[in-house]
């Protein structure tokens, strides 16, 4: 399943559009397909955080679960030096909360609208901002691998000797066994070149998670592509 965050029609200036997630969903799709896969796809206003959810109810989790949105990270609000200065009210909540498992997270669809306004595009909806917590609540012990084609998905706060909370950690507590994740921004055009490449080392050529992972990293590495644009997308296992 792929969400992708590309509906115009939901956005007011908070998270942009990622012209190439559709490229890289229907890359994604043809190489699953050949591998004899049923590929189910989520794009735009269907992407909404209540299929997310569902993808875990009986047990029935997904084996892939490909998600090419934006993610979200922040830091702690009491050692950030960002808040040094006591932060305004209009700050979204997933900024100032005490919870480092809601301070990450993911956009899905309607989620501009919710970060602006505090609420849902419609009332009894969710609101499309799905945090790390939402997800360490789910049951995706099913899904061999969690595909994260996002920014800053794999970062977290360190609490003591529990480790790293965020993305990372919520799908690792849901259940899933591999994780590919980003440490940093990594530019759109070459993470759908980097997610393309990937199926195909693994599905086409009958490769190991980790050594595909490996080989579509070689593989840009040796195309010329910047460290930046490639090496910023680690696994997780």
């Amino acid at each position: 399943m792929h969400f992708s965050n590309i509906d115009s029609t939901l956005r007011v200036g908070t998270w942009n559009a990622l012209p190439y997630t559709e490229r890289e969903v229907s890359g994604v799709e043809k190489t699953l397909k050949a591998a004899g896969f049923r590929f189910e796809a989520r794009r735009g206003s269907a992407a909404t955080e209540e299929v997310f959810k569902a993808l875990g109810k009986n047990g029935l989790s997904p084996r892939i679960l490909h998600i090419a949105t934006h993610g979200f990270f922040f830091p702690d609000p009491k050692t950030s030096a960002k808040f040094e200065i006591s932060p305004t009210l209009s700050e979204p909540v997933f900024k100032l909360s005490d919870h480092p498992m809601i301070r990450s997270g993911l956009i899905l669809a309607g989620a501009n609208h919710a970060w602006a306004t505090g609420k849902p595009i419609r009332p009894g909806m969710e609101d499309g901002i799905l945090t790390a917590y939402e997800i360490s609540q789910m049951n995706l012990t099913n899904t061999e691998l969690v595909v994260l084609s996002a920014c800053e998905t794999g970062l977290g706060d360190i609490q003591g000797n529990e480790g790293v909370y965020g993305l990372q950690r919520a799908f690792k507590i849901a259940g899933a066994k591999y994780l590919i994740m980003s440490l940093w921004q990594v530019p759109d055009k070459q993470t759908s070149l980097l997610m393309t490449t990937f199926y195909k080392k693994w599905l086409e050529e009958k490769m190991e998670i980790p050594e595909a992972f490996r080989a579509a990293q070689k593989e840009l590495r040796e195309a010329g592509l910047d460290p930046y644009q490639w090496a910023g997308f680690v696994l997780v296992e």
